[in-house]
């Protein structure tokens, strides 16, 4: 605990086996009151690791998608009674060691949401980040910056923090079950008044490490562009899937019931 909020770390995990150890040893678990791993229905051994570490496992019986895991992923949180949950890959992209400085950004009531930007710093590209990845990132995120009037230096990180309010809150089932999802609680969070914060984070590219596809990213990249329409027209009334017209700013007084796993 940190401010005697609980912490939960959730991993969404993916054939995961290679790198699970070795990211789970490097977080403090003193700051740390549970990890949380979902498998979505990886074809290696991951989730018989996760459980010989002693992470509570919950594995989906068939691939249902990264958004879809993360889903699963922030209803256990709740379930577990988490106070801020953070999200970590079980790739061993990011470091662990940052969680106790995410956590506190949140505990003592600076920001509801913490993003761990790897493109903060010169970090991105000597981490191994790709060229044409770096390239694409700053270009998504400063389209996104546009259309959405904030100045995040990344939209695009897998490793950020939440408080449970803001899970409660958004709707989230609502959202994609695959990779835009990442992108959409972003932007849901800009539309219902929450104050993210980012913290600099090294990243670590290398054989192990997850990514996804050149059609896949591009797929994403498209994604990106459209959900930044999508949130602009929004803000002038239009209604979309997520988007609601005339939405109130984050009420902590209000949440919404999550499904049991």
């Amino acid at each position: 605990m940190i401010n005697n909020k609980k912490v939960v770390v959730i991993m969404p995990a993916y054939n995961a086996e290679k790198t699970l150890k070795q990211t789970y040893d490097e977080i403090y678990k003193d700051f740390v009151d549970e990890v949380i791993l979902v498998d979505d229905f990886s074809g290696d051994n991951t989730k018989n690791l996760a459980r010989e570490l002693n992470i509570t496992t919950i594995v989906h019986d068939c691939n249902k998608g990264y958004g879809a895991n993360q889903k699963t992923c922030y209803r256990a949180a709740l379930k577990a009674g988490a106070d801020i949950v953070v999200m970590l890959h079980p790739d061993y992209q990011y470091t662990p060691k940052l969680i106790p400085a995410i956590v506190s950004m949140m505990a003592f009531g600076e920001y509801d949401a913490v993003l761990a930007s790897r493109m903060l710093g010169n970090s991105a590209l000597k981490g191994g980040m790709p060229v044409y990845k770096f390239i694409a990132n700053g270009f998504l995120t400063a389209f996104e910056n546009a259309f959405t009037g904030e100045k995040l230096s990344e939209y695009h990180t897998g490793f950020r923090g939440f408080k449970r309010e803001v899970l409660e809150n958004l709707p989230l089932e609502e959202c994609d079950d695959d990779f835009i999802f990442d992108n959409e609680i972003i932007t849901l969070m800009f539309y219902y008044g929450c104050k993210i914060g980012e913290i600099s984070c090294p990243t670590k590219y290398f054989k192990e490490a997850s990514s996804i596809n050149f059609v896949r990213s591009c797929k994403y990249g498209l994604g990106v562009l459209g959900l930044s329409l999508k949130y602009s027209l929004a803000k002038l009334g239009f209604k979309s899937k997520i988007f609601k017209p005339g939405a109130k700013k984050l009420d902590r007084s209000e949440q919404i019931e999550y499904y049991d796993l």
